[in-house]
């Protein structure tokens, strides 16, 4: 496994299918593991992808309903049967707490190891809710039927140095490394700054947007982002149905990649009356945004190359 990847647990929306699990979303980041909204099954889900829940730190619930946050007794429970010794953090909505709670207190003692973290709505923007050295981690309000947030994990933008420009200014070697500790460095009798050498290396980002209807807060939560992971729960066809239960559609999920300027966009959340052929869904984003893709069960997605 690469660094940085998402372990897709499960692609269906209300109702699970033979080759569709509820939802659940491993982002891997370096040293970090984050979980977005464990549905039912996620348990398993996470065994069958050969994965520990004692590795997982971090939960985000995008709303509370059940296809989203089923999962998450069996995930608190199961990290300390697999060793877990730090303790899980946990965002929610606020507006969520009372399941939240409810969902906790069926793991018994083992609820103490979970570090509460309920979000108010957000505001337009977003807001902030950790930060760790990697990535910041954001919330931004969506339109569902009951309060829901998208999450956006954004990495600082850094510098990389310019194997040209190194060369052009005597630069090589341990050198590149007191540059690098310094910020400047003395060669030849003249002062080398670490912005006459470097190009400005874009943050990546991962946005995962779950049950909204398209929305302002949906594309701000997927700005430049270089994976967007969105619900499209119905297709166009049946567009009057996904705007009355606040839902996507492939097409509409599409919309949000292109105004947000994403990278590449992965479908999820599909409903049951559509089978287990992710093929509709695809064909229709792309008519829309062309790096679009529907996921399955258990896919690994390494995340793109960074633009910029």
């Amino acid at each position: 496994m690469s660094g940085r990847e998402l372990v897709v647990l499960g692609t269906a929306s209300q109702v699970p299918t033979r080759t569709r699990a509820h939802n659940g979303y491993l982002l891997r980041w370096d040293g970090d593991r984050v979980l977005v909204d464990p549905g039912e099954g996620t348990q398993r889900q996470l065994l069958l992808a050969g994965l520990s829940a004692a590795h997982v730190d971090r939960v985000c619930l995008t709303h509370g309903h059940g296809d989203h946050c089923l999962g998450l007794p069996g995930i608190v429970q199961r990290r300390l049967l697999d060793g877990a010794t730090t303790p899980l953090d946990l965002h929610y909505p606020a507006a969520a707490a009372p399941v939240v709670e409810g969902l906790l207190a069926a793991t018994g003692p083992a609820a103490q190891t979970v570090r509460r973290h309920p979000v108010d709505p957000p505001p337009p923007g977003g807001t902030v809710v950790a930060r760790t050295p990697r990535w910041t981690l954001s919330a931004h309000a969506l339109d569902h039927r009951v309060p829901a947030v998208a999450w956006r994990f954004a990495e600082p933008d850094g510098v990389r140095f310019d194997p040209a420009a190194l060369t052009a200014a005597g630069i090589s070697g341990p050198a590149v490394g007191r540059l690098a500790a310094e910020g400047v460095l003395e060669v030849a009798g003249r002062q080398v700054r670490v912005e006459e050498v470097s190009v400005r290396r874009r943050g990546q980002v991962v946005a995962v947007v779950m049950d909204t209807r398209p929305c302002a807060g949906a594309v701000e939560a997927a700005r430049d982002a270089d994976l967007l992971v969105c619900e499209a729960t119905f297709l166009a066809r049946d567009a009057e149905l996904a705007d009355a239960y606040a839902h996507c559609t492939a097409a509409q999920a599409a919309g949000i990649a292109r105004d947000a300027g994403a990278h590449r966009l992965l479908l999820t959340h599909f409903s049951q009356r559509y089978g287990d052929d992710g093929g509709p869904f695809e064909d229709e984003a792309r008519a829309v945004f062309p790096d679009a893709g529907a996921a399955r069960d258990l896919d690994v997605v390494a995340l793109p190359a960074r633009r910029g």
